[in-house]
């Protein structure tokens, strides 16, 4: 768009509207125009580059996100089978050991056991790693030696240890594998057990990393995939014969080290290709690297598809250019540019998505079928209520439950949710699914809290401007005042006119008034402007409360106007007593004059993490949406007595507390003041 901008300036130069072009300035007008297409070019074809690289980067990192998630899914399930067989051969092994150790173990009786409970063998060695009883006889199995005992029970003979999980072992003549597991008897004799391990290796092989990197490269995008370690591969796809070894890269050291998420460009087979790499860690250690090797093909089609279409309208431009005698060819030309240059962008937005807390996935129906823990905490409602719920059951104004059939695909919305007002910006995007029905997806960020935040420094900012203003309007004015005031006292008690002696005393008298009336506005400016300090003493909470409903509650009862004090939380806070009374008194206050006849004040306190929460609601006349802001606007009132100076200092202590201030209204139905003040 800057390049276009550019060019209109050249074509609206009046050289080119009211005389021929000579060859010279065409020369000219060609070669800067050139220079505009391949700068302007680069650039574009370098930003797309650049934005195209970090939704790969952004999709890769969730990519290895759920990878690993459901690895380690994979690893607990393992852990988990594996301790249910260990408890099972110990179990048995105990029984087996009292038995024995009562002199009631037989070899017919150790067979029964391991047929009743489908455990393959159970041995018993003595010290010497001679085998004393066995389920099964010599002829059955071949015979093993001592020697071979001994290498694997040594921690039992040796009184090390009195349980022994041996684990996973291969079958000394059979081509498959064993579990086995033994304890030590009172003798430290060795009680082994084991079990046929086909089915658990079967298990493991199923729900191992293999098939999760099997099915992970199915995507055609991936090109391979592989969990890495220190000593080498631990799983990777089947077309992977070779990767860099990961001590022998620097890249792959950093993203190991410190436990980071990092990418690179690099090659695989030949074919240069976008490579992710993250930490793969299970209870605390980390296991090795994940690596998966992305295909740039998508990529560098789009990037050609934009170079071609970069390149057919700079050649468009230079054609036009050399005719642009004619101011007709220019205009259509840079017609035609604009709309080129609008769709490369469109084209460009859609491929990037915003990140954002909560994520809600409509049908063709636009019922809820995807609803994410974020989505949960901002609507206030589990994740179970709100699926095959219709969309408008979450918002409570009619603007933001119409942002499906709004044209915009990124909105930024004031909507209402139970009963709270919150600023949203909602991206919306659609995709065909796998029945060929239309979704909508919706990404949603609330900004509520950075919009309170950025009004109230603005406010701040505000005040503060006021405040230095209204300060030195006020010493200029006060001194002339008091001399006035002074000059109005003397002339009235020295000085007799000959004539009009009462009007003239009246006059001096009504003088003096109005200078005094304009000298307490002038205190009022200066009270603003120069606060008293912040004198802060800890207090219990339900104190000030109850203070300030003892003062309130008759005169309120007597305008019929019911007064409700909530409190849920009553614990010891650091203010200044007197300043913050006054911040309750008045907006109670100003709510009570928002009330014609009969209504309610309602007062709610409670704990936010390290605040308190004072929510002030009444059930008045409201403030229409075009003057909340103007509010908290030094000497904006629309009381016919008003000052305009009380939220305006009310905003201030708040302020030097450390805390905000926010207002809800809605006109005909009530307004709510929310204080949030640091209890410490």
């Amino acid at each position: 768009m800057k390049f276009l901008t550019q060019l209109r300036l050249i074509y609206n130069l009046n050289t080119f509207r009211n005389i021929l072009i000579r060859s010279k300035t065409l020369f000219i007008i060609f070669f800067v125009v050139a220079a505009l297409i391949i700068v302007s070019a680069y650039y574009e074809l370098n930003r797309s580059k650049r934005e195209m690289l970090e939704l790969m980067s952004n999709q890769a990192h969730s990519l290895l996100e759920t990878v690993m998630v459901s690895s380690q899914e994979v690893l607990y399930a393992a852990n988990e089978v594996e301790e249910k067989i260990n408890i099972r051969l110990l179990n048995n092994a105990n029984i087996i050991k009292i038995l024995l150790d009562q002199n009631g173990i037989t070899n017919s009786l150790l067979k029964k056991i391991s047929n009743e409970n489908d455990i393959n063998r159970i041995n018993i060695f003595n010290k010497k790693g001679k085998k004393i009883f066995q389920s099964f006889t010599d002829e059955e199995h071949a015979p093993v030696t001592p020697e071979y005992i001994k290498k694997y029970l040594k921690p039992i003979f040796n009184n090390e240890k009195d349980t022994l999980i041996i684990g996973l072992k291969k079958a000394r003549i059979e081509d498959s594998y064993r579990y086995v597991a033994a304890i030590a008897s009172e003798n430290n004799d060795a009680i082994v057990l084991n079990l046929e391990a086909d089915e658990l290796l079967e298990f493991k092989k199923r729900i191992g990393f293999g098939i999760l990197i099997k099915r992970l490269i199915e995507n055609e995008d991936v090109v391979y995939a592989a969990l890495e370690s220190e000593s080498g591969i631990l799983a990777a796809s089947e077309n992977v014969d070779y990767l860099e070894d990961m001590n022998e890269s620097d890249f792959l050291i950093h993203s190991f080290s410190d436990s980071t998420f990092v990418w690179r460009i690099t090659e695989f087979n030949g074919t240069e290709i976008f490579e992710a790499v993250h930490p793969f860690a299970f209870d605390n250690n980390i296991i090795g690297l994940y690596r998966i090797g992305l295909s740039l093909e998508p990529l560098n089609t789009i990037n050609s598809r934009l170079t071609r279409r970069i390149i057919i309208s700079g050649l468009i431009l230079f054609v036009f250019g050399s005719i642009i005698i004619a101011l007709v060819f220019v205009r259509q030309n840079l017609s035609i540019l604009k709309r080129q240059y609008k769709r490369v962008e469109s084209y460009s937005n859609k491929l990037i998505k915003s990140v954002s807390d909560a994520v809600i996935v409509l049908d063709n129906n636009h019922s809820i079928i995807e609803f994410n823990t974020a989505a949960s905490v901002l609507f206030e409602i589990d994740e179970n209520s709100a699926i095959n719920k219709p969309l408008n059951s979450l918002f409570q104004n009619e603007q933001c439950n119409q942002l499906i059939i709004n044209n915009s695909n990124l909105n930024q919305l004031d909507c209402r949710i139970k009963e709270k007002h919150k600023f949203l910006l909602i991206s919306k995007s659609e995709f065909i699914d796998e029945n060929e029905l239309q979704n909508i997806v919706l990404v949603i960020k609330d900004l509520t809290k950075i919009k309170n935040l950025e009004n109230q420094i603005a406010r701040n900012e505000q005040l503060k401007a006021m405040g230095e203003l209204a300060s030195g309007v006020a010493h200029e004015i006060r001194n002339p005042l008091n001399t006035i005031g002074t000059i109005a006292q003397q002339l009235e008690k020295d000085f007799i006119p000959m004539e009009n002696e009462e009007e003239f005393r009246t006059l001096s008298r009504l003088v003096y008034k109005e200078v005094r009336r304009i000298n307490k506005t002038i205190q009022n400016f200066l009270r603003f402007s120069k606060p008293e300090p912040i004198n802060k003493t800890s207090f219990k909470f339900s104190k000030l409360l109850k203070n300030i409903e003892t003062q309130y509650y008759s005169m309120l009862k007597e305008k019929g106007i019911v007064f409700d004090v909530n409190l849920n939380w009553d614990g010891i806070i650091n203010l200044d007593y007197n300043q913050f009374k006054q911040v309750l008194m008045n907006l109670i206050q100003n709510s009570s004059e928002a009330i014609d006849n009969s209504g309610s004040i309602s007062v709610d306190v409670s704990k936010q993490q390290s605040e308190i929460l004072i929510s002030l609601k009444d059930n008045g006349i409201g403030i229409p949406k075009e003057n909340i802001e103007r509010i908290f606007n030094l000497y904006y009132t629309t009381k016919a007595e008003g000052t305009g100076i009380g939220l305006s200092i009310i905003q201030r202590i708040i302020n030097e507390h450390d805390g905000t201030l926010t207002v809800e209204s809605e006109h005909g139905v009530g307004t709510t003041f929310k204080i949030k003040i640091p209890i410490g």
